[in-house]
């Protein structure tokens, strides 16, 4: 397990190597029989603003799929990478390196009149009245209570089990910055993620047919701990992408015969029952004994 790492002002990192993690090959498989095994050792970070910007804002792209062009990712990043000791990178090698994985929680209220961060509110608000499920967060982020707003993306080939370190280190984060008087007490958690379902390709003898997904498609996850996260939440459910076009299955095509249709998902959980859903999703993402 990870160690927490110090909130030295400087932002003093502390690498870690978690052996369920380290001998994981690139697509995060430990098949044997199918895989070359490659061991790579994973060192979680606090946040550099003259290193990870970069690597944050590109991650920042990916997770918020084709919208992510309506907002300022640059000042996104920024407001991430100036959190120094909230929030974690992950990265092999060397700290100088670019984030393999980042995560980090956001004060919307405290950084409300911030206009990259109004502008993703207004967006989360008005995705979330167009899902019934997902009602409970217009009334919270309209009434701008203490909500903190968390951003968790990796590169594809990332194992899951690097995930629980982050969210175990920024409990231990959160505790340490209240203590110490800062705005990080919250009464929810809005993680933001995305989901996907596999739909017929629109490409036929290299003509376009216009053809929908069906309505009771599977839901699949690109981050496996949202299944679990979804058990202990207030609220939880997807909306569409604004940007969504009838070409975009074809360009994220990841299947031979089938093409991929992403949606945006929220999941609103207590600040009470945070923890609980840490430990259930390390519990998950563990290998078994």
């Amino acid at each position: 397990m990870a160690k927490k790492r110090a909130r030295d002002a400087d932002g003093q990192s502390a690498s870690a190597h978690d052996p369920t993690v380290a001998k994981m090959d690139e697509d995060g498989s430990s098949d044997d029989d199918d895989f070359d095994i490659v061991d790579v050792d994973f060192e979680w970070f606090n946040y550099d603003p003259a290193i990870d910007f970069h690597g944050v804002k590109s991650l920042l792209r990916q997770l918020l799929d084709i919208d992510s062009q309506l907002f300022d990712l640059s000042a996104l990043a920024d407001l991430i990478v100036e959190q120094r000791t909230i929030g974690s990178t992950v990265k092999v090698d060397d700290k100088a390196n670019d984030a393999y994985a980042f995560l980090t929680v956001l004060n919307l209220a405290e950084h409300a009149e911030k206009k990259a961060v109004s502008d993703l509110v207004q967006y989360l608000v008005e995705k979330s009245r167009t899902n019934e499920a997902l009602a409970p967060i217009v009334d919270l982020l309209t009434s701008r209570k203490p909500v903190g707003l968390i951003l968790a993306e990796r590169l594809i080939n990332m194992p899951p089990e690097i995930i629980p370190p982050m969210y175990s280190m920024l409990i231990d984060e959160i505790e340490a910055a209240v203590e110490d008087k800062e705005p990080y007490e919250f009464s929810h958690y809005l993680i933001v993620s995305k989901t996907y379902n596999e739909v017929e390709s629109t490409l036929n003898d290299g003509e376009r047919k216009k053809k929908k997904a069906k309505e009771d498609a599977p839901l699949f996850y690109f981050h496996p701990e949202d299944e679990v996260l979804q058990k202990h939440a207030a609220a939880y459910g997807t909306y569409e992408y604004t940007k969504e076009d009838e070409n975009v299955a074809d360009s994220k095509r990841a299947f031979q015969e089938m093409g991929v249709k992403s949606y945006g998902s929220l999941i609103l959980i207590e600040a009470s029952k945070f923890q609980g859903a840490v430990k259930a999703t390390s519990d998950y993402l563990s290998p078994p004994s």
